[in-house]
């Protein structure tokens, strides 16, 4: 029999245990990494797909009513969408300045354009706080995505090191005698890869639905601005 076939290829948990406790210790790091970006890929994937259904219905309510009163009655259960979030903020702004120009005795108020500057910059805080809602957690995912393969290589190299400086202390250098201590050192390499890929494809995945997020916040403030104009110059 070919002594070569017969020897059987390391399983991958025996090469984690068989390495040194530097690769192991990096092993043990990027194994964490890499649940910890599942978990909150798993999280926000979940987060996004409620945003998205609840922001899609606030918009139907929206646009089929366009009035203020009736959509904050119908769109206080939408707490998952950043839209609803938006209006709510925008809305709650409006009421106070119909009010302020009530108590003034008057029956609009006195400088539209500096109330709807207010109501703006309500809307653009309400935007800004939900996009960072949106955002957390996911540039954890983008560190991974690129910290992760070199964690793994600094692994592998010093894997190699060990192996090498250990065949000069054996004065061995056959190919059975380094096969082993390299091919463990590869593994931290394999592992910051396997890390590293998932969460750089959540992570662009994120960017890209945050931007269209924002987006539709962009051009839903515009047109609740455009409305409440309406509202305040008569």
């Amino acid at each position: 029999m070919d002594p070569v076939a017969a020897v059987e290829p390391p399983s991958f948990l025996g090469m984690i245990v068989g390495s040194g406790f530097v690769v192991q210790s990096v092993l043990i790091l990027l194994i964490l990494l890499s649940v910890w970006s599942w978990a909150i890929t798993i999280a926000k994937t979940i987060q996004f797909k409620k945003a998205k259904a609840f922001s899609d219905q606030f918009s139907q309510v929206f646009w089929d009513s366009r009035n203020f009163s009736r959509i904050d009655e119908s769109t206080r259960r939408l707490v998952g969408s950043p839209l609803a979030t938006v209006f709510s903020s925008g809305y709650r702004e409006l009421l106070h300045t119909v009010q302020e120009a009530k108590a003034r005795a008057t029956q609009l108020p006195s400088d539209s354009e500096s109330d709807l500057g207010t109501i703006e910059r309500a809307l653009r805080r309400a935007e800004l706080e939900e996009t960072h809602r949106l955002e957390k957690g996911v540039t954890f995912l983008a560190s991974v995505a690129s910290a992760a393969p070199f964690i793994g290589l600094f692994g592998t190299v010093w894997g190699i090191m060990n192996a090498f400086h250990g065949i000069a202390q054996a004065k061995n250098s056959t190919i059975q005698a380094v096969a082993p201590g390299i091919s463990e050192a590869l593994v931290a390499t394999a592992v910051g890869l396997a890390a590293a890929i998932p969460a750089a494809i959540a992570y662009n995945y994120f960017v890209a639905s945050i931007r269209k997020f924002r987006q539709s916040m962009d051009s839903f403030s515009e047109e609740f601005l455009n409305i409440a104009r309406r509202h305040l110059v008569k």
